[in-house]
């Protein structure tokens, strides 16, 4: 029996309800397994399309004064619970499908960050719909954030990634897993709160692989595994040259960072989470795809990090 934390990707729940309900019904066949063998079970999952569209949503504010101004880190919880409940619930149906009685809860996770984190005088993370030059200015005037002219499409909100620094429930989720439940959490990297006052929100999106490596961290899980769109981790991506990797050793793989492998949106920060993990626990981390869950628990066809 081992304890596992499952980073699911928010581009795999779609963009809409009906859409992430219908894809959830897939992605939760491939995580049962690992149920039905006894292993303790906590499901982080990211938001980037998700809290666009509740962003979205409230964003004609500026036009519409009977809608209420919603700031980000109130959408970031809002995408934790629909979420949270769409994957709670798909768990829940195909357990009881299977005879398997056991409880799933979803926790609203806040991670803890550093209001001098300078990340947040590098606002870097776009979010959220194009706007003209005039309609940002409106809502830079009203709100306060921050919008910039994005690739010559438009203007669009940016906000910090900061790194996260504490999960304040962790002590919480533990407890559950620990009391044999299912657990969901850190939703779309937790909603950020500032470490000098934790009744403030920040406008701010954390990397959600980091916030799972922190949480499996903080919990001492036995293994640490983020499902993406591939099978396994490459050098020399997108090339004829191209070589999947498999079980590697941090050094080796700190080796492919120095060499400039991984790239900085996507790769990278899945490989860094997997280090952070790896040289803190006695666990290992896997990077492998939804499908290839099952397989890759067993270290066949997926990235496997250890010391």
């Amino acid at each position: 029996m081992s304890k596992v934390v499952i980073a699911l990707g928010g581009n795999a729940l779609g963009n809409s309800p009906k859409e992430q309900q219908a894809l959830l019904r897939k992605a939760v066949k491939n995580i049962i397994p690992l149920i039905q063998r006894g292993d303790k079970l906590v499901i982080t999952h990211g938001n980037g399309p998700q809290v666009g569209i509740i962003n979205l949503a409230f964003e004609d504010s500026y036009e519409n004064k009977d809608i209420p101004y919603m700031p980000f880190p109130e959408c970031t919880a809002m995408s934790q619970g629909y979420i949270g409940y769409h994957i709670q619930k798909e768990i829940k149906r195909q357990l009881q499908e299977a005879g398997i009685e056991k409880e799933v809860v979803t926790v609203l996770t806040q991670v803890v960050v550093d209001k001098k984190d300078p990340a947040f005088k590098n606002l870097s993370k776009p979010v959220g719909p194009f706007y003209t030059e005039k309609e940002a200015k409106m809502l830079m005037e009203r709100t306060g954030e921050i919008y910039i002219e994005d690739a010559g499409r438009g203007y669009r909100k940016v906000v910090a990634s900061p790194e996260p620094l504490d999960i304040i429930e962790f002590k919480t989720i533990d407890k559950l897993l620990n009391d044999d439940n299912i657990v969901i959490a850190c939703g779309g990297g937790g909603i950020p709160v500032f470490k000098d006052n934790l009744t403030k929100g920040a406008t701010a999106v954390v990397d959600k692989d980091r916030a799972s490596s922190l949480l499996a961290k903080k919990i001492n899980a036995d293994m640490f595994i983020i499902l993406t769109n591939v099978d396994q981790a490459q050098i020399n991506f997108n090339t004829e040259n191209s070589q999947p990797i498999g079980k590697i050793s941090v050094s080796e793989v700190k080796k492919h960072i120095e060499a400039g492998e991984f790239a900085k949106g996507s790769m990278l920060p899945k490989i860094e989470s997997c280090i952070n993990f790896v040289e803190s626990t006695d666990g290992k981390a896997i990077i492998t795809s939804l499908k290839n869950l099952e397989n890759g628990m067993h270290e066949i066809r997926s990235t496997v990090i250890h010391k």
